[in-house]
């Protein structure tokens, strides 16, 4: 055989195989390498994790790691891997993999009305990477307390009760510098305006707040019943509130998870700055994490002369409101009965 023909053939040869190379490195780079049946699933990988965590992360959602391993060397992710939440979607292929790999998505965090920083800890911890005890020490710190003007026994009312975007591997501190955000971002000029208004600094609308929470899921009744305790605040009454006395009795036994239904006279005797029959004004801090319909409902109260509320027994989630101690007395007397009836004890 000719020398010019070998070199065709050998030209050929090579044209060939390195298209069957191509070919394989275009498989292994952009077929599908997923073996989930979900249609999208979401891994997360933790601060501070090297490529062979992340390996054993994604391993069952991998139909082929050998193939990911390779795109991944070839695209330097093996020494740039990044923590937190990511999105895998069925049928992805090891390009588009690791390419999500480099694109974190936020986590929509929510929380509600929790009565304790401990509760609210072990709330958030579900939802982002810093654990319950490095979030519950976040809150405690002396120095943040001093610096935002917050105590132990107030610092709860910092945390506005909505649904806030986050990355799921933010540590501690930065969750509770974007909550002190949160927070001064909420008290608009408008709303500081009102609460002077008031005669209330705006933790002292949280104090009043929780209570009003406490006391009705009525949205719409809120403005009423804080109209009442402004009502009495501003006659120097006692507040006199019941949630208050409940909360009184669960700090004082340590017991948040009991379910108290009926605040009985023994009660009422609670040694305890929160338990407002025993103290005058308001309580050191929340009984509660209120929500915004709360907050805005103690600085925009509706104006009437009541001065007393029962919970009402044919308009079962709302109240009955009086202006006179004989009025209210009816309708205390018809929810006793109710109560009594019920078989209701604690």
């Amino acid at each position: 055989m000719k020398p010019k023909k070998i070199l065709v053939y050998f030209s050929l040869l090579v044209v060939v195989g390195a298209s069957i190379y191509g070919y394989m490195i275009y498989r292994d780079i952009f077929s599908a390498n997923t073996k989930f049946s979900e249609k999208e699933v979401f891994i997360y990988i933790p601060t501070d994790a090297n490529y062979n965590q992340v390996v054993e992360i994604i391993k069952p959602y991998i139909e082929d790691i050998g193939r990911f391993n390779m795109v991944a060397e070839k695209k330097s992710y093996l020494a740039n891997v990044k923590s937190g939440k990511f999105l895998l979607k069925n049928g992805m292929n090891s390009n588009d993999i690791v390419n999500s790999l480099r694109q974190e998505v936020p986590v929509n965090l929510a929380f509600n009305n929790q009565e304790r920083l401990e509760d609210f800890a072990g709330r958030i911890a579900t939802q982002i990477e810093a654990d319950s005890l490095s979030l519950l020490n976040a809150f405690k710190d002396e120095k943040f307390l001093q610096e935002n003007g917050f105590n132990e026994e107030n610092v709860l009312s910092m945390f506005i009760p909505n649904s806030y975007e986050f990355f799921w591997d933010v540590n501690a501190e930065k969750f509770r510098e974007r909550m002190a955000k949160e927070y001064r971002k909420f008290w608009t000029p408008e709303r500081l305006a009102k609460a002077e208004a008031q005669n209330l600094t705006p933790l002292q609308v949280s104090a009043l707040a929780s209570i009003v929470h406490k006391e009705t899921v009525k949205k719409d009744e809120r403005p009423r019943v804080a109209g009442v305790y402004l009502n009495r605040l501003n006659t120097g009454m006692k507040l006199e509130a019941d949630p208050t006395v409940i909360y009184a009795v669960k700090k004082a036994s340590g017991n948040f998870d009991q379910v108290i239904k009926r605040v009985l006279y023994k009660d009422l005797e609670t040694v305890s700055p929160y338990n407002t029959y025993k103290n005058e004004g308001l309580p050191p801090g929340p009984i509660a994490m209120p929500d915004i319909t709360a907050l805005d409902a103690v600085l925009n109260p509706e104006k009437h002369n009541y001065i007393y509320f029962c919970a009402s027994v044919t308009n079962f989630g709302y109240h009955e409101f009086a202006v006179t101690p004989a009025q209210h007395e009816v309708n205390r007397q018809k929810y006793i009965a109710w109560v009594s009836k019920q078989g209701i004890k604690r």
